[in-house]
């Protein structure tokens, strides 16, 4: 048995044997690059502390990891199948990981900014080559279960993140949620060396270069103004890059139309169980991200959970995404994906209807019942959707196929955290100045307490050390007369604190219980337009046009 597998799956004449080996190194792949971004939700607070971020670094940071992710995607996963899958996967994780030691050594805001930038850019090219691999692996009987276990990965990985970050954070500093990616990404490719045939697409033509960079530059534009807009104001920053995507999406519409081997044939948009199936991804994952966004602070600052008891709180969902992935394999080949999946967005609606019924006396117990019934649905929902999309590209286009997933996942994951986050900071605002209406707090520290929960608990507890301070000063004075004034005043200052940390706590469990109410609404008249769109039971589409064999055989190693 050769070391490094090198047999193209395109020339075996019969199903690769290690193909379920293979499979485990794919969504080890996967793994990492989702738990990327979820475990720097845990890790955000240590880190601005240690490097004095701002709420606009930390924005970036976090979002810097995300631009170049997803705009990247539809050019590097054409290229990765004219030239190599494998080489892809393997080239991504190289840089994933170099990306991530660069990001443990980082002292400002800048550095890491940068280094995200580079795991992303990574992360851009693992993510079309799971999939694409998958699917040239996998004869296409026992492609849906595949791709099952690789979307299960990807939904277990949202709750995995914080729960190994936590776990890191206990006894090391924030640069170990960078540093645990290294070995992964080792292990991944020696796994992809060892047991991924390579793979690529037989004749592929020419790339379309003017085509990817079009897609590069309208779908960055767009994910840099869904961030900067809510966030940092509808300033000249954020119009700009409004115009340059709609320009930048024309242009690409028109030229992708005319050019005889486009980067992405757009017709395809106009078959109903493509559209449908892009749709539902891009609705459900902005309901999964924006709620994640917000459960993982409530959890921390109202709830008052570690890092580490947030992560394991959060495992409810992770098993219950197994449950639906298991669910899936039984429903989908009787019921058909379009009651799957709507099955499945019903599910994410009940789950943030839930949510709406958060109020300042909830415990964690409320946020069981969510957390499954999200589980549950992305379960249910997300590897019906990816098969229906890979299966309207032709092998030749896996890649391709792979990336117009991943794209409407990242596009969905950023509006969730952007429309619904701006929600969350609006409403929090709001209804933190309505709690403290009457108090005898200034403007500016008011405005500070408005800018995040963390804030508004760093000014109650600001609070409450003047009044520990003031009651020191009362215990050393040797008049009686002031230190029974400075004793006064050192009480009204820690009811003053207790009172602020109590508006605080209420008035994000308020927010929290507003915004995923609009959530709620905004998911469930997605999924009557998803299930208007899907057809039913034998009545999907055919798949693409494959290859034929003579062609098939024409094909290289990595």
């Amino acid at each position: 048995m050769r070391l490094v597998m090198t047999e193209p799956v395109e020339r075996m004449d019969r199903p690769y044997a290690r193909r379920w080996w293979a499979l485990l190194v794919l969504c080890l792949s996967l793994l990492i690059i989702v738990m990327a971004n979820t475990a720097l939700t845990v890790a955000a607070p240590a880190m601005t502390e240690d490097l004095g971020l701002s709420s606009a670094d930390l924005q970036w940071v976090i979002d810097g990891y995300t631009v170049p992710y997803a705009a990247l995607m539809l050019l590097l996963g054409a290229i990765g199948d004219k030239y190599s899958r494998r080489g892809a996967l393997l080239l991504g994780l190289v840089l994933f990981g170099g990306g991530a030691v660069f990001g443990s050594f980082a002292d400002s805001s800048t550095t890491v900014i940068a280094a995200r930038a580079v795991m992303g850019a990574g992360a851009a090219m693992i993510m079309p080559a799971t999939l694409s691999l998958l699917a040239a692996t996998f004869p296409r009987a026992e492609r849906a279960k595949a791709i099952t276990v690789w979307a299960a990965t990807s939904g277990v990985a949202i709750a995995a993140g914080p729960l190994v970050a936590g776990a890191l954070l206990e006894n090391h500093s924030w640069s170990s949620t960078f540093l645990i990616n290294v070995p992964v990404a080792a292990v991944a490719i020696v796994g992809a060396l060892v047991l991924v045939p390579p793979s690529k697409a037989a004749r592929q033509g020419r790339i379309d270069y003017v085509g990817g960079l079009l897609s590069v530059v309208w779908i960055g534009a767009l994910i840099y103004m869904i961030i900067e807009g809510p966030h940092f104001g509808w300033g000249v920053k954020a119009v700009t890059a409004a115009v340059i995507s709609g320009v930048g999406l024309v242009a690409f519409v028109v030229w992708e139309l005319r050019h005889p081997r486009p980067l992405v044939d757009v017709r395809r948009f106009a078959d109903r169980g493509f559209s449908g199936a892009n749709l539902a991804v891009a609705l459900f994952f902005l309901a999964v991200f924006g709620a994640f966004y917000y459960l993982t602070q409530h959890l921390q600052f109202v709830l008052g959970y570690s890092a580490l008891d947030t992560g394991l709180r959060l495992l409810p969902l992770a098993g219950a995404v197994f449950v639906g992935s298991a669910l899936t394999g039984c429903l989908t080949p009787r019921l058909g994906m379009k009651w799957t999946v709507t099955a499945g967005m019903v599910g994410g609606t009940v789950a943030m209807a839930l949510l709406a019924q958060v109020d300042s006396s909830s415990s964690y117990g409320d946020f069981v019942a969510p957390l499954i019934a999200l589980g549950l649905a992305i379960g249910l929902a997300a590897s019906p959707c990816a098969d229906a999309i890979m299966g309207k590209f032709p092998e030749s286009e896996l890649g391709v196929g792979g990336a117009v997933n991943d794209t409407s996942t990242e596009l969905g994951g950023s509006l969730g955290i952007a429309i619904l986050g701006s929600l969350l900071a609006t409403s929090y605002s709001d209804h933190l100045s309505d709690a403290t209406a009457g108090s005898k707090l200034s403007a500016a520290t008011l405005s500070s307490a408005q800018d995040s929960v963390g804030a508004g608990y760093t000014v109650a507890q600001g609070i409450g050390e003047k009044a520990q301070q003031v009651a020191a000063q009362a215990a050393k004075a040797t008049d009686p007369q002031q230190a029974a004034q400075l004793k006064a005043q050192a009480e009204q200052l820690a009811a003053g604190a207790k009172q602020m940390s109590e508006a605080v706590g209420s008035s994000f469990s308020d927010a929290v219980a507003h915004t995923s109410l609009i959530g709620a609404v905004i998911l469930g008249v997605g999924t009557v337009l998803v299930a208007l769109l899907l057809p039913g039971k034998g009545k999907d589409a055919e798949p693409a046009e494959q290859p034929e064999e003579s062609e098939r055989e024409l094909v290289g190693s990595s």
